[in-house]
């Protein structure tokens, strides 16, 4: 029974690969258990006794796209609220993570590139990565070998199942801004000519004018459990006061958690629990969306296996921080027609200009902890 339920985690989807190919490595270990149970069929042979790696590759680098969605009941459930380019250097044992905000501005479809997905998605099914791959690439200067899309409930609900998470919290912060799923337009009371009123509220009066659509958010210092919702409101906030209250810290905490998933689904508690994994797998292979090919998986564990104890570093395109005199890439512009009067992110070197961006990541993910200059070219 238990060899027939294994059975199935091999049985792949394009779909199914889950993202940082982390959970993959799981899967390598219960092949080993499949072979224990002398049920060895030409899959399992191949990926144990052929161990090259042939996958897409740029530069000798595995680019892939990872992006999250709210889904569900959220306000534009297919916008993307993180957008993060994993470089995998596999000669070098290496990992570069970029992450890039959801409010940098994209001329090529007149909007954010947190709208690439869905606005792909719209004209046709699978869509959707093919277009934010291609707006991620122009930005970033780096070719986009593959792209993998998660919605937030799956990834709540397999933080659950793994037990929760420990996360070393930074700094104590609180956020007063924190959206509630399914109430971002809900009226609190308000009657039609007072919504007609408010239709032009700033955003950071937003929660004083409809307190009913935000919930306050504390985290305090030091070593926190957490289950899947509280962990992704720690990933999510934007809003936090102070230091928290950045992109660049918000990168941070979502590192954190990436490395906490994945220590805790690689623990013994998890592998040795089959029931575990097979409900990881059929959690996550629903709230996936990915450019992969099923002859492609077999690859992906071997690359898992090969990275696993690979450096990872991570970095954030943004507009600095004047408290630590970080420069950034990015300015913040003041509406105007450009931007469809919204309130966006855009290089400091002009509107559409990515070149600097692309120097930066393309020193990132050869050499890492590149230096942003004070002033922009010329």
């Amino acid at each position: 029974m238990i060899v027939k339920s294994l059975s199935k985690l091999f049985k792949m989807h394009r779909k199914n690969l889950i993202p940082l190919i982390i959970v993959a490595v799981v899967l390598i270990f219960v092949g080993k258990l499949i072979i224990s149970n002398l049920n060895v069929f030409p899959f399992v042979f191949q990926l144990i006794f052929n161990r090259d790696i042939q996958l897409k590759q740029s530069d000798n680098r595995i680019n892939i796209l990872l992006l999250g969605i709210g889904g569900g009941t959220h306000e534009g459930p297919d916008l993307t609220d993180t957008i993060i380019l994993a470089s995998i250097d596999p000669k070098a044992d290496k990992v570069t993570l970029i992450s890039i905000p959801r409010d940098l501005w994209f001329p090529d479809i007149n909007g954010k590139i947190n709208s690439a997905y869905a606005i792909g998605e719209a004209k046709k099914t699978g869509g959707g990565l093919i277009l934010a791959e291609s707006a991620v690439g122009k930005i970033t200067g780096q070719n986009i070998d593959y792209g993998v899309r998660i919605d937030f409930s799956g990834f709540v609900k397999a933080v659950d199942i793994a037990g929760g998470l420990d996360i070393n919290v930074d700094n104590t912060f609180d956020d007063y801004q924190y959206p509630i799923d399914g109430k971002e337009n809900d009226s609190c009371g308000h009657s039609q000519d007072e919504l007609k009123a408010l239709a032009n509220t700033s955003e950071d009066q937003l929660p004083s004018a409809f307190p009913c659509r935000y919930i306050h958010l504390h985290f305090n210092k030091g070593l926190i459990h957490m289950n899947g919702e509280t962990t992704l409101e720690f990933v999510r906030s934007r809003h936090a006061l102070g230091v928290e209250g950045s992109d660049f810290a918000r990168s941070k905490r979502q590192a954190k958690v990436i490395k906490a998933f994945k220590d805790k689904v690689l623990s013994a508690q998890t592998i040795l629990n089959p029931a575990k994994i097979i409900n990881l797998y059929e959690t996550l292979s629903s709230s996936i969306d990915a450019d992969i090919q099923q002859t492609e998986f077999d690859d992906f564990l071997r690359l898992a296996q090969k990275m696993k104890n690979a450096k990872i570093q991570s970095t954030v395109i943004d507009t600095g921080d004047q408290q630590t005199q970080r420069s950034g890439l990015l300015i913040n512009p003041p509406p105007s027609s450009d931007y469809n009067y919204q309130w966006v992110l855009a290089p400091r070197t002009g509107n559409g200009n990515f070149t600097e961006i692309q120097k930066y990541v393309d020193c990132e993910v050869k050499t890492g902890n590149c230096l942003v200059s004070i002033k922009p070219p010329k």
